[in-house]
C-alpha cells in the first residue's frame, strides 16, 4: 500500500452536502478494492482540493474515482515527507 494523491478543482464551489454525495459514492468501491481514504485539504476559495488515499497503486485509485463519477484533474503516487 502507498500514497496516493487525488487533486481536484471546481468550477464553482462544492457544497459540504456536494462533497458528502460524493464519498457515498466512493464507499463501496473502496472497500472492495482496500483503498482507505487518509483526508482531503480545500483551498479556502473551494475551487481546489487534494485527497489522500492509501491505495495499492494510484490506477486502482483512478479506477474507483472513474465508478463514482467523482471529477478529478490528476491522480498520481508519492511519498510523505515530513
Amino acid at each position: 500500500m502507498g500514497l496516493v494523491i487525488v487533486e481536484r478543482s471546481f468550477d464553482h464551489p462544492p457544497t459540504e452536502a456536494d462533497l458528502t454525495e460524493v464519498a457515498k459514492r466512493e464507499q463501496q468501491c473502496r472497500e472492495i478494492r482496500s483503498i482507505t481514504w487518509k483526508r482531503s485539504v480545500m483551498s479556502r476559495d473551494r475551487r481546489r482540493m487534494i485527497c489522500e488515499y492509501d491505495a495499492p497503486d494510484a490506477e486502482t485509485v483512478r479506477r474507483v474515482q472513474l465508478e463514482a463519477s467523482a471529477p478529478f484533474d490528476r491522480i498520481w503516487s508519492g511519498e510523505a515527507h515530513e
